[in-house]
């Protein structure tokens, strides 16, 4: 695999990341290009627009801002929309390691979002270690080179890693490890927002039984897992009710719920309206918004004219 490359205007990247071969890459995402991993834990971060991503852990959306980090054997495949820039960075479980030894930090699978301010840090960190990278093809694997992008990561994913001490086992390094079962099992459950997730597949995905998974969850995020399916499949249905026209029906069926009587029920306890007045107040501060906005634009303009 080379070290950096770009999928552009619906080109389609096959990236295959073995244990041993490359250790690290910059991998770039637009315009309707789209990329699969097939190798390798990666990390992705939206830039402008928006992209979906599939993997072994379900399907997510990205917004602008938004980030998400997957295990080495998730396969993830990252298509943007028609005006959507993503980029990525792929790292073995050798360049992991050496990680930990030089910042005694990890990168963790999960999912969150990026302030302005850290987004554009990251995409010139990425820019240089895609530079560094392009320099010495073929070269073995130097930390040094991704060191910068891989410590602002890090810090990126602190609030994560600051439950770490929470987590069972007797040294760093099984925490650690604990940790990071717990953090794919969590994404497990954001990816699957469509249905109602059995315990069983999550302690299959975390190799712990389900009475020690389900324990170790709730001391971890303070809730247990059927909270917090139900949480994000609310969270992802009020999603659907600003972002898409679709009926209150669909949006329920698309969310997991058996019947609209149940989601109704579940959302008003969650949000305390109702869908439908969930969705009203949404479009009138929307409107409001642009209203705003297009009121600043006309001000803007007439005092350039008046100047």
């Amino acid at each position: 695999m080379e070290q950096v490359q770009w999928a552009d205007r619906g080109q389609l990247l096959q990236l295959d990341t073995p244990e041993g071969a490359v250790q690290g890459g910059c991998i770039g995402v637009s315009r309707l290009g789209s990329a699969q991993v097939s190798g390798g834990f990666s990390f992705w971060l939206q830039l402008h627009g928006s992209s979906w991503v599939e993997a072994k852990e379900g399907k997510f959306r990205l917004r602008s801002g938004d980030w998400i980090a997957f295990e080495k054997d998730s396969k993830p495949t990252v298509q943007a929309d028609r005006f959507g820039v993503c980029i990525g960075l792929t790292l073995s479980g050798d360049a992991l390691r050496e990680m930990t030894r030089f910042a005694d930090r990890g990168l963790y699978a999960g999912r969150g979002q990026m302030t302005r301010h850290d987004a554009r840090i990251g995409l010139r960190l990425w820019r240089e270690a895609a530079a560094r990278l392009s320099e010495n093809p073929g070269a073995a694997f130097d930390a040094a080179l991704l060191r910068p992008i891989l410590l602002h990561l890090a810090g990126v994913q602190r609030d994560l890693a600051a439950r770490i001490p929470r987590c069972p086992g007797r040294s760093r390094s099984r925490k650690r490890q604990v940790f990071g079962r717990l953090q794919r099992a969590r994404l497990y459950l954001e990816g699957n927002c469509d249905r109602v997730v059995r315990i069983s597949e999550l302690a299959e995905l975390t190799s712990f039984s389900s009475w020690y998974f389900s324990k170790t969850f709730h001391s971890l995020y303070e809730e247990s897992p059927q909270a917090a399916s139900a949480r994000m499949r609310l969270e992802h249905a009020a999603d659907l009710l600003t972002s898409t026209s679709m009926m209150i029906g669909e949006v329920a069926a698309a969310s997991g719920f058996d019947n609209c009587c149940s989601f109704a029920r579940a959302f008003r306890a969650r949000f305390g309206v109702s869908a439908t007045r969930y969705r009203a107040a949404a479009a009138r501060e929307e409107a409001g918004k642009t209203q705003s906005a297009t009121r600043k634009s006309l001000e803007r303009k007439s005092l350039a004219t008046s100047g």
